[in-house]
């Protein structure tokens, strides 16, 4: 496994294994650095959203890279303000414009809001079957949400992108998601850095000769969790994606599963959103 490494998704899409997130990633140069660092670098997988206010600076970096846009796996989302059906059609043409792209890759559901989100699904599944978007799926969706929505689909979703880091496991969604055909992928996979402080990660650091946030971002991959972790420091990106010339023993990734502590069933919240 290797940084160009894809899953196969459930409906035959090959998507990165790993990818740089932009959350809280600024308009502007700030983003483009940060995308133009990750691509120069190997990575060909870069996750945004429309509330992200970020999409017009992924697109320019796309450009100006000089790689093919085929070979770059590209992820939106639609915001809850602009879920059902035709809101849910302008956004996301609202972000292709934005994106200066033809189609996405990815695009999925930011967060669950009950019949809206089937109303927003129904249009997804629309702009799937006119090859607008080469996959579509979900972000946040605990399992009482999926339990509710999927009987709604016509496509089942290729993805669910949730809140997972060692704290916050929640074994039973990513149980759930496996079971229904639907790849699992983490936001702040690094606890918004604090994943250094924990006292395993320095030890298991130590152990392999690697920091504690790649053993976390190794971590995921081994849990066959697609990860995209966030960062604007050319340092951090690079470091993040040498997390493929080592593995973690079986011993040791169970000692990582031990470190969860949330509840079943509770989701974490990015602060400055309201999911509701």
């Amino acid at each position: 496994m290797n940084i160009s490494s894809k899953v196969k998704l459930n409906n035959g899409v090959e998507m990165p294994w790993f990818g740089l997130g932009v959350f809280r990633s600024e308009e502007g140069s700030e983003v483009e650095n940060a995308v133009l660092t990750a691509l120069e670098n190997g990575y060909r997988h870069i996750d945004t959203a429309a509330i992200y206010k970020n999409e017009r600076g992924v697109g320019n970096a796309v450009k100006e890279s000089g790689i093919a846009r085929e070979e770059i796996f590209i992820t939106s989302k639609v915001w809850n303000t602009d879920q059902g059906y035709n809101k849910t059609i302008k956004a996301f043409e609202g972000s292709l414009e934005r994106l200066q792209m033809d189609y996405l890759d990815l695009y999925l559901v930011h967060w669950p809001k009950g019949k809206r989100s089937v109303e927003s699904w129904k249009a997804l599944e629309e702009l799937y079957k006119k090859g607008k978007i080469r996959a579509i799926g979900v972000s946040n969706f605990l399992v009482p949400h999926l339990e509710e929505f999927l009987p709604e689909c016509k496509i089942i979703p290729a993805v669910n992108q949730y809140e997972f880091h060692p704290e916050l496991l929640q074994p039973e969604l990513l149980d759930y998601c496996n079971n229904k055909g639907i790849q699992a992928e983490a936001w702040s996979p690094i606890m918004k850095g604090k994943v250094v402080d924990l006292p395993l990660m320095q030890e298991l650091a130590e152990k392999y000769g690697k920091n504690p946030v790649q053993i976390v971002l190794r971590w995921d991959i081994q849990k066959g969790v697609v990860t995209i972790p966030k960062s604007v420091t050319p340092e951090r990106i690079i470091s993040n994606s040498d997390i493929f010339d080592f593995e973690l023993s079986e011993e040791d990734i169970v000692k990582i599963d031990s470190l969860n502590k949330a509840e079943s069933g509770r989701i974490g919240f990015h602060p400055d959103t309201i999911p509701f």
